[in-house]
């Protein structure tokens, strides 16, 4: 996932799209600061790991704790509830589809000046 950044220069303001910072990068920053020379992302094993100066290698989890539940997005209730929204969109628009048949069709049954009794009365209700 990608954020927009806004970075200043003077007068002048860029948008960028950078990636998002993962908790094993700031776990790593702490431990080692400037002493990090590349970093990558292990998804097998949720872990970012990092190539120091003097070549030795070093790890950090990529949750602060594994009891710990993240807060939902709308991605994770889509991928989780996608049946129950796909069924009540399709009974929305069943729903709407059938009220307009039923209006249509009242429409057509209805003589010129009833129609136009009942147009002109309701925007009072």
């Amino acid at each position: 996932m990608r954020h927009l950044h806004l970075l200043t220069s003077g007068d002048h303001f860029l948008l960028t799209l950078q990636p998002r910072q993962r908790v094993g990068h700031d776990i790593l920053l702490a431990r080692h600061g400037n002493h990090i020379s590349t970093m990558r992302y292990d998804r097998g094993n949720d872990r970012i790991i990092a190539m120091l100066d003097d070549g030795s290698w070093d790890s950090a989890p990529n949750m602060i704790s594994p009891s710990l539940e993240m807060p939902e997005t709308f991605g994770s209730v889509f991928r989780k509830d996608w049946r129950f929204l796909s069924v009540a969109c399709v009974a929305m628009v069943t729903v709407a589809a059938v009220a307009m048949g039923i209006s249509v069709e009242m429409a057509n049954h209805m003589s010129t000046t009833e129609l136009q009794a009942l147009l002109v009365s309701y925007p009072a209700f």
